[in-house]
């Protein structure tokens, strides 16, 4: 076999053995072959995996198509396109792209409760009434962090809302008086919501 010298435009210099594009279609490496910049004779499984899910053809195309200095790269994104769609034929790069998505919204939403677990420990340890869980990621999401340094704000208690004009009789709703006890439930309002 004859000793050739190829730079190709990724800068490296192969010798006496074809690439393994050629090596694998078993033609003779021409000088100018499309593949044998982007295809080591060393890692002929990258070539075989290409050819299987793209065809030779194909991938000579998709290759003349990209400008030279991203070459490598799109050889690069076709193995690993190949490899993918080879363990899973029907869904390739979605079915990992979709697995990872998976993951992220796991941990944003783990994240999300540790982060309401730390509010609800930061107001127990102030001494203040713990919040509901869902008021605590509510206020996370608000806020975005929790600071363990900043102080607490103030809890205030709810006051009764004012008293309604004695004028308006016809109102719908009355006005909640300061010896109203609403610790006991009675059923007089299922039927508006039933």
């Amino acid at each position: 076999m004859a000793r050739r010298h190829l730079l190709g435009p990724v800068g490296n210099l192969n010798t006496i053995t074809p690439c393994a594009a050629c090596k694998l279609l078993r033609r003779r490496c021409a000088q100018e072959c499309p593949f044998s910049p982007y295809f080591s004779p060393h890692e002929p499984q990258k070539f075989a995996s290409v050819h299987k899910v793209f065809g030779a053809s194909n991938v000579s195309k998709m290759l003349m198509e990209v400008p030279e200095s991203q070459r490598a790269d799109a050889a690069n994104s076709l193995v690993y396109e190949a490899n993918v769609r080879l363990r899973d034929p029907v869904y390739g790069c979605m079915g990992a792209i979709s697995a990872l998505q998976q993951q992220v919204q796991a941990l944003e939403a783990e994240l999300a409760a540790v982060r309401a677990e730390i509010l609800k420990y930061k107001y127990r340890s102030a001494g203040a009434t713990v919040l509901p869980t869902s008021h605590a990621a509510a206020l996370l999401a608000s806020s975005g962090e929790v600071s363990f340094g900043a102080s607490l704000p103030p809890i205030t208690t709810p006051t009764a809302p004012p008293a309604a004009p004695a004028s308006s009789s016809s109102s719908m709703y009355t006005a909640a008086s300061s010896s109203t006890d609403y610790s006991s439930t009675t059923n007089e309002n299922v039927p508006y919501f039933g």
